[in-house]
């Protein structure tokens, strides 16, 4: 289920667990790594003209991260 962020910028966020490139059919076991790893690809698609963001974070994210500092997440990775 997507969590929604809105930004003092007025674009919402709506971010999610990437799942694409995790198939077990490309031999390489992309999905045990992933499974083993402590953090998962975030993204964040935005409601208006901003670009979709990808975030590495803690498996926890959705209960771990506030709000608040997912936006500082967010705002971070647009600027790279």
């Amino acid at each position: 289920m997507p969590r929604e962020v809105n930004g003092g910028d007025g674009i919402s966020w709506s971010c999610v667990e990437a799942y694409a490139g995790l198939s077990d059919g490309d031999g390489g076991g992309a999905a045990e790594r992933a499974a083993a790893g402590d953090t998962l690809t975030v993204v964040c698609t935005p409601s208006g003209g901003a670009k979709t963001v990808r975030l590495e974070l803690a498996r926890d994210w959705e209960t771990s991260l506030g709000d608040e500092e997912l936006l500082r997440k967010i705002e971070s990775h647009r600027e790279t």
